[in-house]
């Protein structure tokens, strides 16, 4: 190899990043110190961008597309460095490509319990995880906040900052959307719409779009999950007197089997009341030829011994105004 050959391959023509990862967003150009030709060709892909530097100091930003990197179109670059040779000399900057596609299922959750304010049950703690999805929209802010002088940066390198601060925010967030506590199961959409902008003012100091945010899980205190479990029940049988008092029935027998001391006079009359309830109730349903002025009696009996169920123990008072409404309605 002549002299003349060693120079030649001293110079860099040809300047591009095939990205064969999912996972890198910083790639730094690879020179091995050897200079830049003028009029080395730079191949930027879709959903990547290119930033020079020049000692540290930013210059040129290029969009996907194929550019000639020359002295005479490198103004930003050109004013920062110190043009020895005119304008046909090699150059040496560094190079920084940044892929601006989306990264998506970034994993988030709160590391401990979450405190939250409830006008039914007052303070609840809560815990929650979910998935995000960001990309890069201002890549000399994301250059200057995480890579510094490293020649790559990973998924991994700021997922962890980014998790950080849906966490230390969620709480925030969560208190903005004055969701009650046992509607929140029904309104994750709603709640990762409110959130994303409280996010996403910190994630604008670091040049990142917060494309996605899903909610997966909110879990609830098991006292409450019970609370919650028992108004499905009561929603499914509303509209079913018959089936509401063989439901309560059960609850009743399950309590007095779990404490057999309370198979007294009062469990067994509790019982026995039921089963009249249900078999009184039976028999109305029958009796289509009742007259109005015996139904609405009967209806008055049976609010009655709703009344007994509820001193008994075996209803609660918002399962008694439940089924008192059913029956004044009916009077």
């Amino acid at each position: 190899m002549g002299i003349f050959d060693f120079i030649k391959n001293e110079f860099i023509e040809v300047i591009e990043w095939v990205d064969q990862s999912n996972d890198t967003i910083i790639w730094k150009f690879t020179d091995q110190g050897n200079k830049i030709m003028n009029g080395a060709k730079l191949t930027v892909r879709e959903s990547q961008n290119v930033v020079l530097m020049n000692e540290g100091e930013f210059g040129d930003l290029y969009l996907p597309g194929l550019h000639t990197l020359s002295t005479s179109n490198m103004p930003v670059t050109t004013s920062l460095e110190s043009w020895k040779y005119l304008f046909d000399s090699p150059f040496k900057v560094d190079i920084y490509f940044i892929s601006t596609k989306q990264f998506t299922n970034l994993k988030w959750g709160t590391s401990g319990a979450i405190l939250l304010r409830d006008e039914e049950f007052g303070q609840v703690r809560l815990k929650s995880f979910g998935n995000f999805s960001i990309s890069i929209i201002d890549s000399k802010k994301f250059i200057k906040e995480f890579s510094g002088t490293k020649p790559y940066i990973k998924v991994d390198d700021v997922e962890g900052q980014l998790k950080a601060v849906i966490a230390s925010k969620f709480a925030e967030g969560i208190a903005q959307a004055s969701i009650p506590v046992l509607d929140l199961a029904t309104n994750y959409t709603e709640i990762g719409d409110k959130l994303m902008p409280v996010f996403q003012q910190e994630f604008d100091t670091w040049g990142i779009q917060l494309e996605k945010f899903y909610i997966e899980s909110i879990m609830l205190p098991e006292e409450v999950e019970k609370i919650l479990d028992k108004k499905t029940n009561l929603n499914i049988l509303k509209n079913n007197l018959n089936e509401f008092n063989q439901f309560q029935a059960g609850i009743s027998i399950e309590k007095i089997s779990e404490n057999p001391s309370t198979g007294d006079s009062a469990g067994i009359g509790a019982g026995i009341l039921l089963n009249n309830l249900m078999g009184q109730n039976i028999q109305n349903q029958q009796e289509n030829t009742l007259s109005k002025e015996s139904s609405s009696s009967q209806q008055i009996e049976l609010l009655k011994q709703l009344g007994e169920l509820k001193q008994a123990g075996i209803l609660t008072e918002e399962e008694f105004n439940i089924k008192k409404q059913e029956i004044l309605s009916k009077l």
